[in-house]
C-alpha cells in the first residue's frame, strides 16, 4: 500500500482534456455556421473561411519559426481563430483584408503577448474590431441573399426600426444580410448544443448574456417580440457562444461568469439603444475580457472552513 501513496500539490481533480481536443470540439461546433454561410451566401463564403484560416495558421507557424519557439500549430487554436474571424466578416470582404485581420489576430494580439494563454483579449475579436475601424465601408458592405423577404432585402434586422414587422422564421434561418457567421441562428444553436454536450463550455456565460439583453430590451421597448428579434440579430448569439466563452479571457468561477455575462449583456444593450451604432457586442466582449481579472476576484469562492483572521489590537497582539 505504501508504494501506491502519491503526494502531490493541488489541484487533485484532473481529466484527460487537451488543448487540441477542446479546440477540435470548437471547430466541429463552428461547422454548421460555416455550412450555413456557404448555403446562404455562396461558395465565396467558404473561400473566405479557407483563406482566413490558412493565413492564421501560416502566421503562427512563421512567427514561431522565426523566433525559434515551439510549434503550436497542432493545438488547432489558430484554426479556431481563423474560422471565427472569417465568420465575423461579410462575404464581400476582399481576401487581402482578411489576411490583414489574420495578422492582427495571431501576431499582434496572440503571439506578441506570449502565445496561447497569455493574450489579453480574444484574438479574433480584436481582429474584427481593428478591421471594422480601419475598413468600415468594407465591413458593412453586406450581401443580401435572394431569398430574403422585402423587410430584410436591404437592411439587417438591427437596422429595421419596427422589428415587430420582421418574420421570425426568416431571422431564425438567416435570410438577411450581415456577417457570415451571425445570420443563421439555427446553426449557432447547433454549435452551442454540441459545445455544452461535450462539456467544452458551460452554458452560464451565453445564457446570462442573452437573458440580460432580452430582459433589458423587453423593458425598454415594451415588446417581448422585439426583444426576441434583437437577441437573434447581429453578433449577439455568435459572440456569446464562440467568443465570450474563450478560456483565456473569460472568468473561471461560477459567480465570475455571471458577473461577466450580465456586464457584457448590459454594455451591448446600452450601445444598441443609446449609442451611435446598431451593434455593440464586440466592444462589450472586449470590455468584459479586460474586466475578467476583477470578475474572478469578485467571484472567488471561500475555501471550506476558512475564517478571516482577526486584526491585532492597537498596541499589541490579542
Amino acid at each position: 500500500m505504501e508504494d501506491r501513496l502519491i503526494v502531490t500539490a493541488s489541484p487533485h481533480i484532473r481529466d484527460t482534456s487537451t488543448t487540441r481536443g477542446l479546440m477540435g470540439n470548437v471547430v466541429i461546433a463552428l461547422l454548421p455556421a460555416v455550412l450555413a454561410a456557404g448555403l446562404i451566401f455562396g461558395v465565396q463564403a467558404l473561400v473566405l473561411v479557407a483563406v482566413t484560416t490558412l493565413a492564421c495558421v501560416a502566421f503562427e507557424y512563421i512567427y514561431e519559426k522565426l523566433l525559434k519557439k515551439p510549434n503550436t500549430v497542432g493545438d488547432l487554436s489558430a484554426v479556431v481563430t481563423g474560422i471565427i474571424l472569417a465568420l465575423n466578416m461579410p462575404v464581400s470582404m476582399p481576401l487581402w483584408i482578411a489576411v490583414v485581420g489574420a495578422f492582427i489576430a495571431i501576431v499582434i494580439t496572440k503571439q506578441l503577448f506570449g502565445g496561447l494563454g497569455y493574450n489579453f483579449a480574444n484574438p479574433a475579436l480584436v481582429g474584427r474590431i481593428v478591421l471594422f475601424l480601419g475598413f468600415t465601408s468594407r465591413m458593412t458592405a453586406y450581401v443580401y441573399p435572394d431569398m430574403a423577404v422585402d423587410a430584410l432585402a436591404s437592411a439587417t434586422p438591427l437596422a429595421v426600426a419596427d422589428k415587430t414587422t420582421l418574420p421570425l422564421l426568416d431571422v431564425f434561418l438567416g435570410f438577411h444580410g450581415g456577417m457570415m457567421g451571425e445570420v443563421c441562428v439555427l446553426a449557432i444553436l447547433l454549435g452551442f448544443a454540441y459545445l455544452v454536450a461535450t462539456r467544452t463550455i458551460q452554458a452560464t456565460i451565453p445564457v446570462t448574456i442573452v437573458a440580460t439583453v432580452f430582459v433589458l430590451t423587453a423593458l425598454n421597448t415594451g415588446s417581448a417580440y422585439t426583444a426576441l428579434i434583437e437577441c437573434m440579430s447581429g453578433g449577439l448569439l455568435f459572440g456569446a457562444v464562440f467568443m465570450a466563452t474563450d478560456y483565456v479571457t473569460s472568468p473561471f468561477t461560477t459567480k465570475g461568469k455571471l458577473f461577466y455575462g450580465v456586464f457584457i449583456g448590459l454594455i451591448t444593450f446600452l450601445i444598441r439603444h443609446f449609442g451611435s451604432m446598431n451593434e455593440g457586442m464586440s466592444y462589450a466582449i472586449l470590455l468584459g475580457n479586460l474586466m475578467t481579472p476583477w470578475f474572478n476576484a469578485w467571484g472567488h469562492q471561500t475555501p471550506l472552513g476558512y475564517k478571516k483572521a482577526k486584526k491585532a489590537k492597537k498596541g499589541g497582539a490579542e
